[in-house]
């Protein structure tokens, strides 16, 4: 009892702890991504954080198996190294005696994969999406970046600002240049803000002490205006909203439209992140069980290539899925199911009974 309590401590603990170490990597790498877009005025600077965690919901189902069977490996890779399994063998306990742990294991990690891939992932996507829509779609300034040119949504202007705050809408020292078909403007106040119309709903960006300047490009008679307080209609793109992606339909969408091939290999897709947990997971106890004769390093290796080639070759069959009509690739995603299954189950079978992998060759007879 004690022993399996141990595993169950130690796996969840180890899981948590590479899941937190891939999302940290994960997240430093998308945030780079979005402060380039919040410096390019795409997406206000306070919804970065927002944007990172639908993303990291959205891997989330994609994560979690493999943290599981990383940590699995990792927790019987310690033990065998501190000889604990040796003392597993020598006081009675075989391989099997971890399996009600790791259904424990199992049930766990299932609710968390099923809950990402049926539920939360699709509604990060479709949040996600909605927001992205609404920067496009919205304040015409409100990426704008303190010390950084941000050029206008429609291409025809230029905003430079040297302080400003985003949350209230105010800016010091703005320079805003605009340009059509007949003539270009630049207008330089002390400070502006933002303001929106209570009767009409539109947005103004009223700027206040400053001056303007009007021309045409080449003609050397510009005019000079200097104002008190200016304002510029701040006009949202129209830009149409997309539809949703396939990975953000809800369930029930998905089977009403299941006789279409690329809808029906999302609900496989989903399905299948949580049937892989666990042939995973034997995969791990096969593989974790290492004879103290024998390097760990193989072992390790051939579990993570198992690992690849299981999900790459799911990731190929849903793909073959979308582009066709017939039930084979269904089928054939299955199938593939089915003998990683067996093959994990053999080995974790040869494993308990102290068995070699290849004992099925003739041992050769007494002289």
């Amino acid at each position: 009892m004690i022993l399996r309590r141990a595993f169950v401590r130690e796996a969840l603990l180890t899981s948590v702890a590479v899941t937190l170490v891939m999302l940290m990597i994960f997240i430093v790498v998308r945030a780079l991504g979005f402060l380039r877009q919040a410096a390019e005025g795409m997406i206000p600077v306070g919804s970065i954080f927002l944007l990172l965690l639908l993303k990291v919901m959205t891997y989330m189902d994609a994560i979690l198996p493999l943290m599981v069977f990383v940590a699995i490996l990792m927790v019987l890779d310690r033990w065998s190294r501190d000889n604990e399994t040796i003392i597993m063998a020598a006081s009675g306990y075989s391989p099997g005696y971890l399996l009600k742990p790791a259904a424990f294991l199992l049930v766990v990690s299932g609710v968390f994969v099923g809950g990402f891939s049926f539920y939360l992932s699709p509604l990060a996507v479709r949040v996600g999406g909605a927001i992205e829509h609404e920067f496009r779609t919205g304040k015409e300034v409100s990426g704008i970046m303190a010390g950084v040119f941000t050029e206008t949504r429609n291409g025809r202007g230029v905003y430079f600002v040297e302080r400003a705050d985003n949350n209230l809408s105010m800016y010091e020292h703005v320079f805003v240049y605009g340009s059509d078909a007949s003539q270009d403007g630049v207008v330089v106040a002390a400070t502006a803000r933002q303001e929106q119309d209570s009767k009409s709903g539109y947005r103004f960006l009223v700027l206040e002490n400053g001056v303007r300047y009007e021309g045409v490009p080449g003609d050397p008679a510009y005019r000079v205006i200097e104002f008190e307080s200016y304002s510029i209609r701040l006009l949202p793109d129209l830009v149409p909203e997309p539809p949703v992606p396939l990975r953000g339909w809800r369930n029930g969408d998905l089977w009403q439209n299941y006789n279409r091939p690329w809808v029906r290999s999302e609900l496989h897709w989903r399905l299948s992140k949580v049937v892989v947990l666990p042939v995973l997971i034997l995969f791990a106890l096969g593989f974790g069980h290492i004879s103290p004769s024998r390097g760990r390093l193989p072992a390790i290796m051939g579990a993570l290539v198992i690992y690849f080639c299981y999900t790459n070759v799911a990731g190929l069959a849903v793909a073959t899925m979308r582009n066709s009509t017939a039930l084979f690739p269904v089928i054939g995603l299955w199938i593939l199911h089915l003998v990683f299954a067996v093959a994990a189950i053999y080995l974790f079978w040869c494993k308990t009974v102290n068995r070699s992998l290849l004992s099925l060759r003739r041992t050769p007879a007494r002289s």
